[in-house]
């Protein structure tokens, strides 16, 4: 679980499946890190769904906190996923840019507007059998963005619950954290950590995929996001 112990911060492989906040009498996710650290003093600054794995920070003091708390809510943190779906997309790299809107059962749907846009730019790159592999970099942090830009595109992600295709039996559901760069008190920090739970994810052609679709994700230009509002929750 635990990635990496800084004196500032605390880095984390969250596995799929484990509640932010806990439920049916089980710790929650920042109890839990405590106790594998034993550090007592920690602050959680941002959430990744239940369905997702992937690297989480965790501060050390309330002042680190509140430093990347503001970094995250400025857009001033890179943010990349991985990301397998079931299909071909109406598009396979660009942009994807809209509101989201609530639908039924807990969902949320991409809509035509702007007045509070998610932004999402991604590369994909297929594996064959259905299945497309996604390198996602949420400009923003929306409610679902991910996997609701993803339904949007006609490729959901396998194994996803609520927005997936239920015909397709997955072992679990491939969104993945995979990547997280920010500049903290002068010092740059680029986290890296591959999945490792999934048999898809674990296939050769997945694992060769990666680093070309990164060398197309670094070479993009960055965009100004200062006027963006704040986001109101992680993919």
């Amino acid at each position: 679980m635990v990635v990496e112990t800084h004196p500032d911060f605390v880095v984390i492989d969250k596995a799929p499946g484990v509640d932010f906040h806990g439920s049916e009498g089980k710790s929650g996710l920042c109890e839990r890190v405590r106790q594998a650290t034993g550090l007592t003093e920690l602050f959680p600054v941002h959430r990744l769904d239940s369905i997702t794995s992937g690297l989480m920070l965790f501060a050390r003091s309330q002042k680190t906190a509140n430093e990347l708390s503001k970094l995250f809510a400025e857009h001033r943190v890179g943010k990349y996923y991985l990301a397998i779906g079931t299909g071909r997309p109406s598009k396979t790299q660009g942009e994807v840019r809209g509101d989201l809107a609530r639908a039924r059962r807990g969902a949320w749907m991409l809509t035509r507007g702007k007045t509070n846009p998610s932004i999402t730019k991604f590369f994909s790159a297929g594996l064959g059998d259905g299945l497309r592999l996604f390198l996602l970099r949420p400009l923003t942090g929306k409610t679902h963005q991910l996997r609701v830009v993803l339904k949007s595109l006609g490729s959901p992600v396998l194994g996803d619950p609520l927005y997936g295709k239920a015909a397709i039996a997955a072992d679990r559901a491939y969104l993945h954290a995979w990547r997280l760069s920010f500049r903290l008190d002068g010092f740059n920090h680029d986290l890296r950590r591959d999945p490792k739970l999934g048999s898809h994810f674990a296939a050769a052609a997945v694992v060769e995929r990666i680093e070309s679709l990164w060398k197309l994700m670094a070479g993009l230009k960055e965009e100004p996001l200062s006027t963006l509002a704040p986001d109101d929750d992680e993919p």
